[in-house]
């Protein structure tokens, strides 16, 4: 039995009707950009957040560049980020001309907040927290540097649909949080989309002016904008996903409950979680000094994987012009050395998850 790192047939065929329905309905309805059903979506996902306010756009990275770019955060400015993050992180900083001044992370694959006040400097105008693979950061320390400086605070929630810290929804900790609802993710679409929630209402006017080419009202455009819309058909799907999001998680995390209990093999290092935090589970990460053995032993046996994420960004060529060499995040660099996720999807099979785990206890 071939066994893919991740199915995203088996999460339509969960609720094929309703899918097909919405898609339909919006087909139908001969209105597909900014109507009824991305307004519906943008008030829905608010309120599953506790959020005051949503504005959908195009994608993740479009979020995350658009954030900063309604902050006023641009050349000469700083923000600091975790250097085992995806380089999407990073771009939407540096798309704003602004610098990524680098954290190592923690134990738990997020950024080590106890590393972040030695790096902050008089450029220092944001951190940017990312709760990498689905679990929440370490947001009271946090958010109490960010207010100790008076710096932003903007969140990366591309992986982390849901999940909380001490209660509170990330996403809703920092000025702004910024979403991803890329097909692959907890709540995923049906191809690129993003979002934006804030509590500000002057940064939520800000994101809609700019979102659609910085018009408030059509043909009159009060700043140099973008085109990125989150689309009529996406945000019905969007809808309909939102309305199974709990089971969808209580899903994966008892798939990866499974994972933890019976993967059983000291050459594996499974993911921990960070007391006070959840985890939503959109990777099960594990770490391995014999990360080629197991992926090759792995595919012999039929069984995918993904390595999240082999080259951190302050290694990668696009950013070749920071000057950081390799060695100057050791842990950093460690992880991406050693990670690999495991299959892992909704609608996963329990002979799926039997051959798993055996394999890795085999291992």
């Amino acid at each position: 039995m071939k066994i893919m790192p991740n199915r995203l047939d088996r999460g339509f065929f969960l609720y094929q009707e309703e899918f097909e329905k919405k898609a339909l309905e919006v087909l139908r309805s001969g209105w597909y950009i900014l109507g009824e059903e991305v307004a519906l979506f943008e008030k829905e996902f608010a309120a599953f957040l506790g959020s005051n306010c949503c504005v959908g756009v195009a994608s993740g990275l479009d979020a995350l560049w658009i954030a900063f770019r309604a902050l006023g955060i641009g050349r000469g400015d700083e923000v600091i980020v975790q250097g085992n993050t995806y380089i999407a992180s990073v771009m939407g900083i540096t798309i704003n001309g602004a610098t990524p001044v680098f954290v190592e992370p923690d134990e738990y694959f997020n950024i080590d907040a106890a590393q972040i006040e030695e790096k902050i400097t008089e450029k220092t105008k944001a951190i940017l927290v990312v709760h990498l693979y689905g679990q929440a950061s370490n947001m009271e320390e946090i958010t109490a540097l960010a207010k100790k400086y008076n710096l932003r605070l903007v969140e990366d929630c591309a992986q982390s649909h849901g999940a909380k810290f001490r209660g509170k929804m990330t996403g809703t900790f920092g000025d702004i949080g910024c979403f991803s609802f890329y097909p692959s993710k907890n709540l995923g679409a049906f191809g690129d989309a993003g979002a934006i929630v804030t509590d500000d209402p002057e940064l939520e006017k800000k994101v809609r002016i700019f979102r659609n080419y910085g018009s408030e009202k059509r043909y009159y455009n009060c700043v140099i904008g973008a085109n990125s819309r989150l689309d009529e058909l996406q945000a019905g799907l969007l809808r309909v996903r939102l309305l199974h999001i709990h089971e969808l998680e209580q899903e994966r995390k008892r798939i990866c409950s499974r994972y933890l209990k019976e993967i059983k093999n000291n050459k594996i290092e499974l993911p921990r979680i960070r007391d006070g935090a959840t985890h939503v589970w959109h990777q099960f990460v594990v770490k391995t000094r014999r990360r080629n053995d197991l992926i090759e032993y792995l595919n012999t046996r039929e069984i995918g994987t993904i390595i999240h994420y082999p080259i951190p960004p302050h290694l990668a060529k696009a950013y070749e012009y920071l000057g950081m060499k390799k060695g100057s995040l050791p842990i950093t660099e460690a992880y991406a050395d050693t990670v690999v996720s495991l299959p892992l999807y909704n609608g996963m099979t329990e002979q799926e998850q039997n051959i798993v785990i055996e394999a890795m206890n085999h291992f």
